[in-house]
């Protein structure tokens, strides 16, 4: 039989959505149904999406299952570790005053500026000749 579900939390950043359900068990975490060392090979990453058990001291508490879709390997880290607080939450309230205060709860609202014309990019413009 299943364990059943603690928490669920939607996490974004960029380009990248990750739907992530927490369950109770021995601190698994499995993205795309594979294990995350495997998806993440980054230790910065893995060390990312690790942040919100470290901040409310429920490391090796909870299984994670997400799902994550969109973006680079590194948008998918941070809607990863804003999912799994949001599912914290979402499995006590408790938690939401340690995971505000770490920032871990805001959605980072950072994206990249769109190309404007006459530039090579959002902000370089074309080599400039004096002669």
């Amino acid at each position: 039989m299943a364990e059943a579900q603690v928490g669920y939390g939607t996490g974004k950043r960029k380009d990248a959505v990750a739907k992530v359900r927490l369950r109770s068990g021995s601190g698994k975490i499995t993205v795309n149904n594979k294990p995350v060392e495997e998806y993440l090979n980054r230790y910065s990453l893995l060390q990312m999406v690790r942040e919100p058990f470290e901040v409310t001291d429920t490391v090796g508490q909870y299984d994670v299952e997400a799902e994550v879709l969109g973006g680079g390997i590194a948008g998918q880290a941070g809607a990863l570790r804003h999912g799994i607080a949001m599912a914290l939450v979402d499995s006590s309230e408790e938690f939401r005053t340690v995971l505000s205060q770490k920032g871990l709860l805001t959605r980072d609202a950072r994206v990249k500026e769109r190309k404007h014309a006459g530039f090579r990019k959002a902000r370089r413009a074309k080599q400039f000749s004096k002669r």
